[in-house]
């Protein structure tokens, strides 16, 4: 068996080891609630202002028990499957609700590796580790992780392919 397929076994799709931040829930929580606010305030602004009629007040309410139960709901179903792990060979990334995507992107192909705290996570301790590749689906990204397990991760993943051999494209 020659060595690249060798190497194409060991990244095999595979659930990653680790989860994000348990504080992640709270920081998809206010994210949606921040939208869904601004949703229904435009909403209710349109219905203050004008002779609404019925099935305008009946799409608000419904925008509204739409809004709770989404806030409430997909934060924890984002935690449950937002997933990542780091091997010598490669990054794992899983997330998605509804559709589970997994992403693998061998430590050869990294080109930048940056992280992101933006208002609220700064507040809540978290932050986002992007990692760019080569490739044309874009970059990886781990959300909702604790700004010091970030900080670790960013400087192990750029010991990691400042000494992987490869061409990073």
């Amino acid at each position: 068996m020659s060595q690249a397929t060798s190497h194409r076994l060991q990244l095999r799709v595979r659930p990653p080891a680790h989860q994000v931040h348990p504080k992640a829930v709270l920081w998809w929580t206010l994210q949606s609630v921040v939208f869904w606010a601004v949703v229904l305030v435009g909403g209710g602004i349109a219905l203050y202002f004008t002779d609404a009629p019925l099935w305008m007040i009946i799409v608000e309410v419904a925008i509204a028990v739409v809004a709770v139960a989404e806030s409430a709901i997909s934060p924890r179903l984002q935690y449950r499957a937002h997933r990542w792990e780091v091997t010598d060979q490669a990054v794992y990334v899983q997330f998605g609700v509804l559709v589970r995507e997994w992403r693998i992107a061998p430590l050869s192909r990294v080109q930048t590796v940056d992280s992101e705290r933006g208002p609220l996570q700064q507040y809540l301790k978290l932050a986002t580790v992007t990692v760019t590749t080569a490739s044309a689906s874009g970059p990886l990204k781990i959300q909702g992780l604790g700004q010091d397990e970030a900080a670790e991760l960013v400087d192990r993943l750029t010991a990691i392919t400042e000494a992987t051999p490869g061409d990073a494209t």
